[in-house]
C-alpha cells in the first residue's frame, strides 16, 4: 500500500500539513473534525474510510529529517513538505531501524490485534505490517475516536511485543499519520 506518506511528529512549522494550533478558524476546523496536538492534523468528524499510518520509535532517526529540512529550499512549501514526505517514506521501506516486525511472531500478533478490532471498533478494510511500520485502511465505528482506536491499538501492541521480545521501552513512535 502506498498511498499514504508517513511523516514525523514534528512542532508546527513550515513542514506541517495544516497549522492547526495557529490557525484562526480552529474553532470552525474543531467543529468539523479537525485536530491536532501541535503538529500532525488528524480528522475525526465522521465515519470515513481513513488511510492511516504508524512506525516504530526508531525507523526514522529525528536527526535524518533535520538533515533533510536543512537540505530544503522553505520558498517552495508545498512542494518541499511533499518531498519531505516522499523522503520519510522511502527510508520506511527500506526497514531501518530494529524493525522489530520482520520477526514473524511481531508481524502476526499485530495482524491478529488489527483484525481483533476488526467490526468492534472500526471496519478494516485493508492493512500491511511492514518491517518497522503498519498502514491500515479502516473507518470507525460512530462510538469510537481514531485517537483512542489508535491508542489501544498501539497500547495493546507495544505490551504484547515487549513482552514477546523480552524488552522494556518505547515501541512505537507517539503520533500517527492518517488521511
Amino acid at each position: 500500500m502506498r498511498a499514504g506518506a508517513p511523516v514525523l511528529p514534528v512542532k508546527t512549522d513550515h513542514f506541517s500539513s495544516m497549522a492547526l494550533v495557529d490557525s484562526p478558524h480552529k474553532s470552525e476546523l474543531r467543529e468539523a473534525g479537525w485536530h491536532s496536538r501541535g503538529y500532525l492534523p488528524h480528522f475525526d468528524g465522521r465515519e470515513v474510510p481513513q488511510f492511516v499510518s504508524s512506525h516504530l520509535f526508531d525507523s526514522v532517526p529525528a536527526s535524518v529529517v533535520a538533515r533533510w529540512r536543512r537540505e530544503l529550499n522553505a520558498s517552495n512549501l508545498i512542494k518541499d513538505r511533499i518531498l519531505l514526505q516522499r523522503r520519510i517514506e522511502k527510508y520506511l521501506d527500506q526497514g531501518y531501524g530494529q524493525a522489530f516486525m520482520k520477526e514473524h511472531r511481531i508481524a502476526a500478533m499485530i495482524q491478529n490485534v488489527l483484525l481483533g478490532f476488526d467490526s468492534e471498533t472500526y471496519r478494516l478494510s485493508a492493512w500491511v505490517v511492514m518491517p518497522n511500520h503498519i498502514h491500515m485502511l479502516a473507518t470507525r465505528l460512530e462510538n469510537y475516536t481514531l485517537a483512542d482506536i489508535m491508542q489501544s491499538l498501539k497500547s495493546i501492541t507495544s505490551h504484547k511485543a515487549n513482552r514477546i521480545l523480552k524488552r522494556h521501552g518505547q515501541f512505537w513512535m507517539p503520533d500517527y499519520f492518517d488521511r
